[in-house]
């Protein structure tokens, strides 16, 4: 009897967090945005998302939503997202050496699959998931772990039919949900606790879609009533929130059209000006394959990276795959991890160097696509 009385006790939670979440939903969607609300509605949105917040911490302590088991490997992870049947399995295959099952009929992929994409040099590990459905960040189908997957993940590729363009919002929002950031970086804001005072508001920048006391109502509702805000640029509301919660990641995306050869030339332009898709493509026909590699390949903004041994020539055949803004200490890592400890200085040559053979003797030095680095140890 006692495990009947947890099940509906759990049955009664959820029900309650879904009518409150469809509560403040309602009021959203009812309430005209202008100056004189500007401030409810930021407040009803931090309700809404410290509801989302406690309810998805309460999901993870039971132990929902882990993810498949995958061993990352490369020098990135990508993941398809995408609705059952739109084509995952058989672009992995296009992409990769991988030998994901495929088949004309919904959820043929069950599990994870990964693929390895090998590109200007670069390993790039491509996860081929089961499809996600509306409601796949609450849990159904097997939407928590593929979105749960999508969390470690380096780049997101959205994967859309030809003949459902419609699904690109709910796939976005899916992911939104799961706190994941596609092609944003994180908002230039500090917040920092004081132990009185109230609330104080600075800005380098005019704000124009959030007035002061959004700001103000949203802070107290997350029990930040003594703090100091300092924005640098022009935030909405959700942003405000998402560096409250500090639990949001920021990662590329790109969106493909896929399957372009079943339909004609006027009417996938009618497509493609609904969702402006980043490339359209076959992947059974291999059609643009190619070119969306290179497209993966500059999204994750890699940068190539040459060594040299002292006295001898740069070796310009195989780089080291770095990523844009990573520094000689990242290029030591990757090296050999005493390297850190022993690091001397290095000599630079490239975009990243004053002059050709700069004495480095930082490791926060940040490096250039095609320097070549030397690297001095003791």
């Amino acid at each position: 009897m006692a495990q009947q009385y947890n099940i509906k006790d759990v049955k009664k939670h959820e029900s309650s967090y879904e009518r409150k979440v469809k509560e403040l939903e309602e009021e959203l969607s009812t309430t005209k945005y202008n100056k004189k609300t500007q401030g409810h509605i930021g407040l009803v949105k931090a309700k809404l998302a410290k509801l989302k917040e406690e309810y998805q911490r309460k999901a993870s302590s039971k132990g929902g939503g882990q993810g498949f088991s995958v061993r990352r490997t490369g020098d990135a992870t990508v993941i398809m997202v995408g609705f059952p049947s739109v084509g995952k399995s058989t672009l992995l295959n296009a992409l990769t050496n991988a030998n994901s099952p495929v088949g004309a009929y919904s959820f043929t992929t069950l599990t994870c699959i990964p693929g390895l994409l090998e590109y200007n040099h670069a390993k790039i590990q491509v996860l081929d998931v089961p499809g996600i459905v509306e409601g796949a960040a609450t849990g159904r189908g097997r939407g928590k772990e593929v979105l749960a997957c999508a969390q470690s993940a380096d780049m997101v590729i959205i994967l859309l039919d030809v003949f459902s363009p419609e699904h690109l919002e709910v796939v976005k929002n899916e992911i939104r949900e799961t706190g994941l950031r596609l092609n944003q970086k994180p908002p230039l804001v500090r917040i920092s606790k004081k132990p009185k005072g109230g609330i104080d508001i600075g800005s380098t920048v005019r704000l124009t879609k959030l007035s002061d006391e959004s700001i103000k109502n949203i802070l107290k509702e997350f029990r930040l009533d003594n703090s100091s805000v300092i924005i640098r640029e022009d935030i909405t509301d959700d942003q405000l929130i998402d560096v409250i919660e500090a639990n949001k990641r920021y990662v590329p995306a790109i969106t493909v059209l896929n399957k372009i050869d079943m339909v004609g030339k006027e009417e996938l332009e009618r497509i493609k000006s609904m969702v402006r898709p980043d490339i359209c493509i076959s992947a059974e026909e291999k059609v643009n394959i190619w070119e969306l590699k290179n497209l993966i390949f500059e999204k994750l903004e890699f940068i190539r990276v040459y060594c040299k041994e002292a006295g001898k020539k740069a070796d310009t055949n195989i780089p080291l795959i770095m990523r844009k803004g990573n520094t000689l200490r990242d290029v030591c890592l990757k090296l050999h991890k005493d390297f850190i400890n022993r690091f001397r200085f290095a000599r630079v040559w490239g975009k990243s160097a004053k002059f050709p053979g700069m004495v480095v003797r930082r490791l926060d030095h940040a490096l250039e696509d095609k320097d070549i680095v030397e690297v001095h140890v003791s």
